[in-house]
């Protein structure tokens, strides 16, 4: 932890927990270890960095104002997978949150960083700790595997016991918008502050992190559809089945991975980003999956996949 909290301060680039995902954590207004972050993750920087904090009284020391609605989330579910975006003070340079003059902030729910986060003069930017686009890191040693070369400190803090992004929401006129679907169920929201409006176009020009067409994705290419369909189209082919509950029962050196035998989608949503890795680093010549229930986290879930295939 003091470890973390030295590098930090130093203008270093560090891999940190979160229950989401692991971030690759700097400090948010130092321009320097911004570009820091862009660079190890090469990451274009027309794509916006979340800003992660220790309480909501520091929160406000970098927006402008908490609409009503957004104070109501924010008591709700910080510290949680959920980011708010919001209008930034002068203090938030204009280069995280690639020019936009709203911020995107949150408290993270990990036991670990939030300790971290108390000890410091200053938030940290923490994007997914990966190279940009592919799959995101949920365990330390994923971080270690493909960015251990170019950062010098990694906390563990296990695996995340989330496992999706956060979920970010914006405000029109007060009325709340959200712009990635991630941790949060959007039944959960709702019930907080009514209904909620989706603006979830895959986008070259980013309105919050996330947003991108093409996201979350492994190398080998991945097909969305009916597995048994796809299954009987690339017969011949070694592929990698991603289930929710079923098993498939694969042949001819193919393999699978089911989420979650129990039907959860909490725990599917957990598992995804790990079994995207696992089917990426065997040798398989292509990943299928499916379309998960319309609820809860399996929209989420969706929203990856669709990008993860795009």
């Amino acid at each position: 932890m003091l470890e973390a909290v030295k590098y930090l301060q130093q203008g270093e680039v560090i891999g940190i927990p979160t229950e989401t995902v692991y971030g690759l954590a700097g400090n948010a207004l130092n321009e320097h270890a911004i570009l820091r972050i862009f660079e190890v993750k090469n990451r274009p920087k027309f794509d916006p960095l979340i800003v992660h904090v220790a309480n909501l009284d520091q929160a406000r020391d970098f927006v402008v104002a908490f609409p009503s609605n957004a104070l109501q989330l924010a008591n709700q579910f910080w510290p949680g997978p959920l980011t708010l975006l919001l209008d930034k003070k002068p203090i938030v340079p204009d280069l995280l949150t690639a020019g936009s003059q709203r911020v995107a902030i949150r408290i993270p729910n990990h036991p670990l960083t939030l300790q971290m986060l108390k000890q410091l003069e200053f938030p940290v930017a923490a994007p997914s700790a990966n190279p940009f686009g592919y799959v995101s890191p949920t365990t330390a040693q994923h971080v270690e595997d493909q960015l251990g070369d170019k950062i010098p400190f990694i906390l563990d803090g296990g695996p995340c016991a989330v496992g999706l992004e956060s979920t970010i929401i914006g405000f029109e006129a007060e009325k709340p918008i959200i712009y990635r679907l991630g941790g949060i169920r959007l039944e959960d929201l709702e019930s907080s502050v009514g209904r909620v409006k989706l603006n979830l176009n895959l986008s070259s020009n980013p309105l919050a992190p996330g947003m991108l067409k093409t996201h979350y994705a492994p190398l080998k290419k991945i097909m969305v559809g009916k597995i048994a369909d796809l299954m009987t189209k690339y017969q011949h082919k070694k592929i990698g089945i991603i289930s929710f509950t079923e098993d498939y029962k694969p042949l001819n050196g193919s393999t699978q991975i089911i989420l979650s035998k129990r039907g959860d989608l909490n725990e599917a949503a957990k598992n995804l980003f790990g079994a995207l890795r696992v089917m990426d680093q065997s040798d398989v010549d292509l990943i299928i999956t499916q379309r998960f229930p319309e609820e809860g986290l399996g929209k989420a879930i969706n929203d990856r996949l669709h990008r993860a295939s795009s």
